[in-house]
C-alpha cells in the first residue's frame, strides 16, 4: 500500500500497488479522493436533475403563453423529437424537483401528470428519461456503486463470489457506514482530504445501507476482524449501467391486469437460485430485488409508473410506502431508495379512484399536474410533422408520395379548434389566434386569460381549458384514414381538402359523448373555412406568379395607412419609411384608392371605423416589430383576404372573373392562364401536379365560402 500526501500532510486517498489483477481506479479510496477533488459527484436523483435542467441559466427564458408570464427551459427543447409546448406542465416539474432538491416535502412525493389520452403525458416521461440517460451518461455525471467480491474466503455463499448493490447503492453510502460510529466515518472521510464543509454536505443526503448490503459488509468485517485495510479488499467501485432495456438508470411499469400484476414486478422476490448458495437462511440477500422495477433504478433513477390508478389497489397501496418512506421492504427489512417517481393517469381512471374515499392516502403523497391538450396551433404544426413523419412517403406502388404545403395547417387548425372550449367572451377562431399569440381583431390576450382563470377554477378537471379535444392519436388516426384513400394513392399526393373527411370520420367513430361530437363537427366546419382562407391566399400568389406576393400586399396597405399621416408626406404621395428586415430606405406611393377598397372590403364604412382600425393596425405593428421584425400580418385572416379580394377585383373584375377564367379552358387565353399558374405553383409554392390542380378547383367551387 502506498498514501498520497496533499500540502497539508493529510491523506488524500489510499492506493493499493497496481499488481496483476487489480484496477487504482476501482478502489473506495479512489472513488472518495475523486469526490473530494469535484470530479466524481455524490448527489441524489432530484440534485442530478435539477443540475440537469437549471445548470446553465442562459439555457432558461422568460415567455408569456396565453397572457401569463412563464419560464421556458431549452433542456427540453433537445433532440430530433423534443417536447413541444406543455410550459405549465414543464414549469410544475422543475418546481417540484427543485423543491425536492432542497429538501422540501415534495422529496416524499411522486409526480402525477393526469389528462386525457393522446396529450402527450407518456412522451413528457420518455423524453425526459431520454435526456437523463444521455446526461448520466457523461464522464463528469456518471454513477457508480460498489459490489464485494472475494466471498469465496469468508464462505457460506456457495458459488456466489461477488455481490453487487442491489440497489445500485453510492460508494460515498458505504464510506458513510464503514464504522458504526459516525465520529469514526467523520474521521476517516477527513484523513482523505475531505473538508468539513463537505462532510456536512454529504451527511445531509446520509441513509443507512440496504439489508443484505448491511448484512454482507458485516461478515466481511467480521472475519477481517475490523481491519479496515483488509476489509477495502473486499470493496469494488463500479459505474452503474445505463441501459433502457435493462430499466436501470430509467425503468418504467405499465399497469397490467389484476390477475397477473403483483407486488413482486416492484419490489422482488425470494429466490430459490441464490437459497441454493445460501448457508444462512436469515441472510436478506435471499431476496432477489432485482425482479422488481424499483430496485433497478434505486441508485438515483426514474422509475415510470404508467397508468398508476389502474392497478390493483394493493399493488397502489405498495406505491404509497414506496413513495412516502423511499425503501423497499421485505418481510421487515429494508433498502432505502434514491428514487424520482414520475407516474400518468387519464382523467377517467383517476376520478374513478377519487370515488373511493379510502384511497385519499395516496392522492395526498402525489404532486398532481393536469396536462391539457397543446393549444398553439403554431406549435402544434410541429406536433403534427411528427405525426406525418419525417421520412419519405410512398405509395403502395412504391412511387413517391407528395405531401400538400397546406396539409400541416388544414390538420393542426382543425384539431386545435376542437380544443377551443365555448365562451360568450371569446370565438373559437380569435381563441385560437391569441392563443398562439396572434392578433385577434379588437379582442386582446387579456380577454384570454380571463376566458382561461374562469375555465380553470372548474372542480371538473375535463371542463377546463385544452382538457378536451381531439388528441395526438385521433391525429395519427386520421393520417392514416388519409392514406388508405384511392384517391390519395391513385394521385400520389396526401392533398390537404381530403383530410376533413378523415377527421369527420375519427370524430364519428372514435368520440363517444354525442355532445363532443357535436361540437368537434362544426369546429371542423370553422376549419374548413380558414383553409379556404389559405387556399385563397396561394391562388393569388400563383396568379401575381410570385411566392409572398400576398404578404407584399398586406405589409404595403399596413405602411401606407402609416406614412398617409406623415408629416414629411409630399403633394406627390411619396413616403419614405426604413424597412424593418433591410435597415434600408424605401420610398412609397401612397394609394388612397387601395386603402378605401380594402377597408370597404374588411366593412368599414364611416370616417371614424377607418380611423380606429388604422390606429389599431399601426399599435399592433409597433408591438410586434420590437419582438420579430419579420412580422407581416398574416396572421389577420380577415385583412389577408380584404386585400387578396381588391387585388384580385383590381387586376381581374374580382375574384368571380378569376373563378370563370379558370373553370371555363375553352378560352386560349384562360387555358395559358390555368397553365401558368399550375406552373407557378408546382415550381415556386411547393405543389405537385396533382393538388395543384385540386386546389384550383376547389377554389372554383362554392364549397366552405363565408
Amino acid at each position: 500500500m502506498h498514501l498520497l500526501i496533499n500540502k497539508k500532510n493529510k491523506i488524500l486517498y489510499t492506493m493499493a500497488k497496481k499488481t496483476s489483477g487489480t484496477d487504482t481506479t476501482m478502489t473506495l479510496d479512489y472513488h472518495i479522493g475523486k469526490v473530494i477533488e469535484g470530479n466524481r459527484r455524490f448527489e441524489n436523483v432530484f440534485q442530478s436533475i435539477s443540475r440537469m435542467i437549471l445548470g446553465d441559466s442562459s439555457k432558461i427564458h422568460r415567455v408569456n403563453v396565453n397572457g401569463r408570464n412563464t419560464f421556458d427551459f431549452d433542456v427540453f427543447r433537445q433532440g430530433d423529437k423534443h417536447i413541444i409546448g406543455m410550459f405549465d406542465e414543464l414549469n410544475s416539474f422543475v418546481s417540484y424537483v427543485k423543491d425536492a432538491a432542497e429538501g422540501g416535502s415534495s422529496k416524499e412525493m411522486a409526480f402525477v401528470l393526469i389528462g386525457e389520452p393522446g396529450n402527450g403525458k407518456t412522451f413528457f416521461v420518455d423524453h425526459l428519461s431520454w435526456l437523463y440517460r444521455n446526461f448520466i451518461m457523461l464522464p463528469e455525471n456518471r454513477r457508480y456503486t460498489f459490489r464485494f467480491i472475494n466471498l469465496d474466503q469468508i464462505g457460506g455463499y456457495g458459488k456466489i463470489t461477488s455481490i453487487e448493490s442491489q440497489t445500485f447503492e453510492d460508494p460515498m453510502v458505504l464510506a458513510m457506514n464503514l464504522f458504526e460510529e459516525k465520529e469514526k466515518n467523520i474521521e476517516y472521510l477527513t484523513k482523505a482530504g475531505a473538508s468539513e464543509k463537505q462532510i456536512a454536505e454529504w451527511y445531509k443526503a446520509y441513509r443507512t445501507l440496504g439489508a443484505c448490503t448491511y448484512y454482507i459488509f458485516d461478515k466481511i468485517k467480521e472475519y477481517c476482524d475490523g481491519d479496515i485495510a483488509k476489509i477495502k479488499e473486499f470493496i469494488e467501485i463500479i459505474p452503474v449501467p445505463v441501459s433502457e432495456s435493462r430499466g436501470t438508470i430509467t425503468g418504467k411499469y405499465a399497469a397490467k391486469d389484476k390477475i397477473t400484476s403483483s407486488a413482486v414486478d416492484l419490489l422482488g422476490e425470494e429466490s430459490i437460485t441464490r437459497l441454493l448458495h445460501i448457508s444462512d437462511t436469515d441472510n436478506p440477500y435471499r431476496f432477489d430485488l432485482r425482479r422488481g422495477a424499483l430496485a433497478r433504478v434505486a441508485g438515483g433513477g426514474i422509475h415510470f409508473a404508467d397508468e398508476i390508478f389502474k392497478n390493483k389497489r394493493d399493488l397502489v397501496q405498495v406505491y404509497l410506502g414506496v413513495i412516502q418512506n423511499r425503501t423497499i421492504e421485505q418481510e421487515g427489512f429494508k433498502w432505502p431508495l434514491d428514487t424520482l417517481i414520475v407516474a400518468t393517469s387519464n382523467n377517467s381512471e383517476f376520478a374513478r379512484f377519487l370515488e373511493e374515499k379510502e384511497q385519499a392516502p395516496i392522492v395526498d403523497r402525489c404532486r398532481i399536474s393536469y396536462m391539457s391538450h397543446n393549444t398553439n396551433y403554431r406549435l402544434q404544426k410541429e406536433l403534427t410533422q411528427y405525426a406525418i413523419g419525417s421520412k419519405e412517403k410512398t405509395t403502395l406502388h412504391n412511387e413517391k408520395l407528395h405531401i400538400d404545403p397546406n396539409l400541416n395547417y388544414a390538420i393542426s387548425v382543425s384539431v386545435i379548434l376542437s380544443r377551443m372550449p365555448a365562451s360568450d367572451k371569446l370565438t373559437p377562431i380569435e381563441m385560437m389566434k391569441l392563443a398562439a399569440g396572434e392578433v385577434a381583431g379588437e379582442k386582446s390576450i387579456k380577454t384570454l386569460s380571463e376566458v382561461i382563470n374562469d375555465l380553470n377554477n372548474d372542480p371538473d378537471i375535463t371542463k377546463r381549458f385544452g382538457q378536451k379535444g381531439l388528441g395526438h392519436r385521433n391525429l395519427g388516426r386520421s393520417i392514416q384514414i388519409l392514406l388508405e384513400r384511392s384517391e390519395t394513392q391513385e394521385g400520389k399526393c396526401m392533398y390537404a381538402g381530403d383530410v376533413y373527411k378523415a377527421i369527420e370520420t375519427v370524430i364519428i367513430d372514435y368520440i363517444q359523448d354525442a355532445n363532443d361530437r357535436v361540437k368537434f363537427l362544426n369546429d371542423l366546419k370553422i376549419g374548413k373555412e380558414l383553409y379556404r382562407k389559405n387556399v385563397m391566399s396561394a391562388i393569388f400568389n400563383a396568379y401575381m406568379n410570385e411566392p409572398n406576393a400576398v404578404e407584399k400586399d398586406v405589409m404595403n396597405y399596413v405602411n401606407m395607412i402609416i406614412g398617409i399621416d406623415a408629416k414629411n408626406l409630399g403633394p406627390d404621395k411619396i413616403w419614405t419609411y426604413r424597412d424593418p428586415q433591410t435597415g434600408k430606405l424605401v420610398p412609397m406611393k401612397i394609394d388612397e384608392t387601395f386603402i378605401d377598397s380594402v377597408e370597404e372590403r374588411l366593412g368599414l364604412k364611416t370616417k371614424e371605423q377607418k380611423q380606429s382600425y388604422r390606429t389599431t393596425i399601426s399599435k399592433i405593428y409597433g408591438q410586434k416589430i420590437i419582438k420579430d421584425p419579420n412580422y407581416d400580418f398574416m396572421d389577420n385572416n380577415d385583412l389577408v383576404k380584404a386585400v387578396t379580394d381588391v387585388r384580385l377585383k383590381s387586376d381581374v373584375a374580382g375574384a368571380g372573373s378569376l373563378v370563370g377564367a379558370l373553370s371555363n379552358r375553352t378560352n386560349e387565353d384562360n387555358q395559358k392562364l390555368y397553365n401558368r399558374m399550375i406552373d407557378t405553383m408546382i415550381n415556386k409554392l411547393g405543389y405537385c401536379n396533382t393538388c395543384a390542380q385540386k386546389t384550383i378547383e376547389y377554389f372554383c367551387t362554392q364549397d366552405d365560402a363565408n
